[in-house]
């Protein structure tokens, strides 16, 4: 279990620190991954379900925060959408784009203070 969590998150900070990954491996051992993976089996239903909304534009004020490592930011064509203008369309109201070095898909676990801080900025504009 750790070995395979260690290689999952090798990205972030579940590696370095133990506690982290004792924390995640005592939980996966008690429940399985029954949850995550129901978020997959489920996943051509959830797409079906939010078809109506597939050309919708998110109308509230929004700022992005990224981990350059994120599997999900390094999938083709993701990066160009974003910085090239596609997203802005789709999110009229983006105040900004924040892409943190070094982070992955875990961006609130691994950068917690920097996330936490970049949330407190965007949300006293307001």
């Amino acid at each position: 279990m750790r070995q395979m969590l260690c290689h999952c998150f090798s990205h972030g900070v579940f590696c370095d620190e133990e506690a982290d990954i004792d924390y995640f491996v005592t939980s996966f051992e008690k429940t399985g991954f029954t949850g995550a993976i129901n978020y997959y089996r489920n996943f051509d239903k959830n797409c079906e379900l939010a078809a109506p909304w597939a050309d919708a534009k998110v109308q509230v004020p929004t700022k992005y925060i990224v981990g350059d490592g994120d599997i999900t930011y390094n999938f083709e064509g993701i990066q160009d959408y974003i910085h090239g203008g596609g997203f802005k369309e789709d999110v009229p109201l983006l105040d900004e784009v924040v892409i943190i070095p070094g982070a992955g898909h875990f961006i609130q676990q691994e950068r917690a203070q920097e996330v936490n801080n970049h949330i407190y900025d965007f949300i006293i504009k307001f």
